[in-house]
């Protein structure tokens, strides 16, 4: 085990209540709920629904899991050093670099989307306004963690009134509120039926669901530099049922009882769709506004979670030690410098090389979080048996009926991954993934080498 750096930097714990209750209740909400459950539906049918419940569980599942261990040992890290504790130092290193990755190579992707949505506002290039919304965020993230705080409050607060003010206005159509041609509940059976293409593609919607909900552990590395860890996670954590259940399985129940299934275009926004069959004027627009307000949330969420990533690795000598330089205000400059530029380098492999470079970057990321969610399970399966051994008192906030749902977390998440070789739409994530997954572990093994090489000497590394 590494032993504890001297005099390691230390970031600020600024982030206020407020900031970490929106944190929380936003990062469930992105682009891939506004735009990419179209294709769900598309592929699914009206059991879209279900599709998105069954992610929905699994999500739950996972935060109660990461909830249970960063209530006990708030770290900075999060479940990074989790996994470093509880099954060995190749877990830590493997988890943090792949979640790193993850969120650099998501930074492009978003920024790609929010250039496509400008674009029908203001004639400029893609890769130029690409560029411009990640250099905003850098400078959002480069000023304070307060300032990422106080960014994300506003960014969480316009998706979340989007999303409550859509359900409002869904439901009293569907209700009969204020006139309008109600479908009433004809649109969930009409059209073929409920899954008009079987159950087979229920289960495969949520491979595809699953990816959407990529974001809500975020909060349990944002609690580090909060100044109540332990109370922000656990109300995030207990809250998580309620925002699943909220702002995707209602909001998609009410989209699929209002547009037919066969209606929805992929690619394009189903609630822009829905909006229109209730005849709100200027729908498209106002959706887009939302949408462009998700893509620039993530990319504020993504800077922040690779940098302190970075930071956390750093602390463990898995990254250089410079990384771990920090400004007046306590932000890791160079962390979220490094991560940046990946996602500058993407976009503009966007631009030179889209269906070449930039895809395989896109694919070779897609089933990280995955993984990333396999660790964590594994981690709290193990956590959990030392804490009640050594130290019960800390376990203020548990998974339920353990350990019956974390085996049965941990084989659902394997099954996802191999059903991802079985999905048409995600089938090209696996194998650019896995390679992802064995260049780490590769990297582990060289930097294990060279530190047992005689003569070269063993980098300072911090405790959790």
């Amino acid at each position: 085990m590494a032993e504890p750096a001297a005099q390691a930097p230390e970031l600020q714990r600024t982030l206020k209540r407020r900031h970490m209750t929106m944190i929380s209740l936003g990062g469930v909400i992105g682009a891939g709920l506004f735009v990419g459950s179209g294709a769900v539906i598309n592929q699914t049918g009206p059991a879209a629904v279900v599709s998105y419940a069954l992610a929905g569980l699994l999500i739950v599942l996972v935060m109660r899991m990461l909830g249970e261990m960063a209530v006990a040992r708030p770290a900075n890290g999060s479940f990074a050093e989790y996994a470093r504790s509880a099954i060995g130092d190749w877990a830590g290193f493997a988890t943090g670099w792949l979640y790193w990755y993850f969120w650099a190579i998501v930074l492009a992707i978003e920024a790609v989307a929010g250039a496509e949505i400008l674009q029908r506002w203001i004639d400029a290039p893609m890769w130029l306004m690409a560029l411009v919304l990640m250099a905003a965020l850098t400078a959002t993230n480069l000023f304070s963690v307060k300032s990422f705080g106080e960014f994300e409050f506003w960014f969480a607060s316009i998706k979340v009134a989007a999303i409550i003010v859509f359900i409002a206005i869904a439901l009293g159509f569907v209700l009969g509120i204020g006139g309008g041609d109600s479908p009433g509940l004809a649109n969930l059976t009409e059209n073929e039926g409920f899954a008009p293409s079987g159950v087979t593609t229920v289960l495969a919607g949520v491979v595809i669901v699953i990816f959407a909900f990529v974001g809500a552990e975020i909060v349990t590395i944002a609690a580090a530099e909060s100044g109540e860890p332990e109370r922000n996670v656990s109300k995030a954590v207990h809250s998580v049922v309620v925002r699943v259940l909220t702002f995707y399985v209602a909001a998609i129940l009410l989209v699929v009882l209002i547009v037919p299934w066969d209606k929805t275009v992929v690619g394009e926004s189903p609630f822009i769709a829905a909006l229109d069959r209730i005849g709100i004027p200027g729908s498209a627009d106002v959706m887009n506004a939302v949408v462009l307000t998700a893509v620039l949330s993530c990319l504020n969420s993504g800077l922040y979670t690779g940098s302190r990533m970075l930071f956390a690795l750093a602390r463990r000598g898995d990254a250089p030690q410079g990384l771990l330089d920090v400004n007046a205000r306590g932000v890791p400059v160079k962390a979220i410098f490094l991560t940046t530029s990946i996602g500058f380098a993407s976009v503009i492999f966007a631009a030179l090389s889209p269906d070449t470079v930039f895809l395989f970057l896109v694919n070779s990321s897609g089933a990280i979080a995955l993984v990333v969610y396999l660790l964590i399970a594994i981690s709290q399966l193990r956590m959990r048996r030392v804490l009640e051994r050594e130290d019960p008192e800390r376990l203020k906030l548990k998974m339920w009926f353990y350990p019956w749902l974390t085996y049965a977390s941990i084989v659902a998440i394997v099954v996802i991954i191999g059903s991802m070789a079985l999905v048409e739409d995600v089938r090209s994530q696996l194998i650019p993934s896995a390679i992802s997954v064995v260049v780490v572990l590769g990297a582990y093994w060289l930097k294990t080498r060279r530190a047992a090489s005689p003569g070269v000497p063993r980098t300072a590394q911090g405790a959790v």
